[in-house]
């Protein structure tokens, strides 16, 4: 029978042996922070024509995405194209009114907005626009109003979105770039000058009742929004994200940002500002670690050219759209900076998701 000592001696020995295999076992690799992405997918879904604004219809799960004469509908499920919206000229952004059963795409080259059925997407009729290049079109449910931001005549329509009868036309100071909604009787644009300005219109009494600067934001574009806290994300072109305070106007914090952004969006669940940086074919993704702080939580690659965007809050899946281009051509008096050609069939649409 073993004696006491010999029992201690037992087990110190299995004490050191469990610490040697503990400092022998490699180091565990820390978890990712919640909210960490990466490009999980490529949709070569091909086709004529560039692309502007993306739309999610999270409940159908549907993409719609303007090629220009046409907005070709994406099943997000299997990644292919299911459908198509035809009579678009110049296709430029799509606004859904599910309660309306309807849906409208703006048509910068032909100032006008094509109206269709949210179910079968049939065109339904095409109606002119009292403004230039109507560019974002923003549905607003409250009123049930729809808003197009007309980009060369620098100015604002407001329709009754189930006549389509113009209510409004409201001048701005600027180029009107993307749009939100609070939900609680305003509509914001990013006004896109040098320093950048932001509009805020009265969506009860359609007038604007405020106009502030956006200082260190040059030409802004994406926009999105927190609704909980009446915070507006804006992404501008010298790489920045200017947050503001939806009440005031007050700007509450910078944000370093990627190159070329052209979109912003919001999970309001998980906390977290996303801007698609297309000069650069980066997506940043911006902890909100509260509502008055921010900072970046990691820098996507994604591909050059993918600047717009949508978010599928439910999913937590990102689409963007790009495709690939040859050499620009030489620059001449009428076009200085001229823009690299789209290769053939190359167009596609990257899915970013947690990871």
């Amino acid at each position: 029978m073993p004696t006491n000592a010999m029992l201690i001696s037992i087990r110190r020995g299995l004490a050191i042996a469990a610490l040697a295999a503990a400092a022998a076992a490699p180091c565990a690799a820390p978890a990712a922070e919640p909210g960490a992405y990466a490009v999980t997918d490529h949709w070569k879904l091909g086709g004529s024509g560039g692309w502007d604004y993306l739309t999610i219809d999270a409940p159908r799960h549907r993409l719609f995405v303007t090629r220009g004469e046409r907005v070709d509908v994406v099943d997000t499920g299997s990644g292919k194209i299911t459908g198509s919206i035809g009579g678009a000229s110049g296709a430029h952004g799509v606004a859904l009114a599910p309660q309306l059963k309807r849906g409208y795409v703006s048509n910068g080259r032909g100032n006008s907005v094509t109206e269709f059925d949210y179910e079968t997407l049939a065109v339904l009729r095409t109606v002119a626009v009292p403004g230039s290049n109507p560019d974002a079109i923003l549905y607003e449910p409250a009123g049930k109003h729809l808003y197009t931001f007309n980009g060369k005549s620098n100015d604002v329509t407001v329709f009754d979105a189930a006549t389509l009868t113009v209510l409004a036309k409201l001048p701005v100071p600027g180029k009107p770039e993307f749009a939100q909604a609070d939900g609680k009787g305003h509509v914001f644009l990013n006004i896109e000058t040098e320093p950048g300005q932001m509009v805020r219109i009265d969506a009860r009494t359609l007038v604007i009742d405020a106009t502030w600067p956006l200082s260190g934001c040059n030409s802004p574009s994406g926009l999105a929004i927190d609704r909980a806290n009446d915070r507006l994300f804006s992404v501008c072109d010298d790489q920045v994200m200017a947050v503001t305070d939806g009440l005031t106007g007050k700007a509450i914090a910078r944000v370093a940002i990627g190159h070329g952004p052209d979109a912003a969006e919001f999970d309001a669940e998980h906390g977290l500002v996303f801007s698609s940086n297309g000069a650069d074919g980066t997506l940043t993704v911006v902890r909100q670690e509260s509502k008055d702080k921010y900072r970046v939580l990691s820098t996507v690659p994604t591909q050059k050219g993918a600047r717009t965007m949508a978010l599928d809050a439910g999913s937590r899946r990102i689409y963007l759209a790009t495709a690939d281009f040859g050499a620009p051509p030489e620059p001449t008096a009428e076009a200085p900076k001229p823009r690299p050609p789209m290769v053939p069939e190359s167009f596609t649409v990257l899915v970013a998701a947690p990871h």
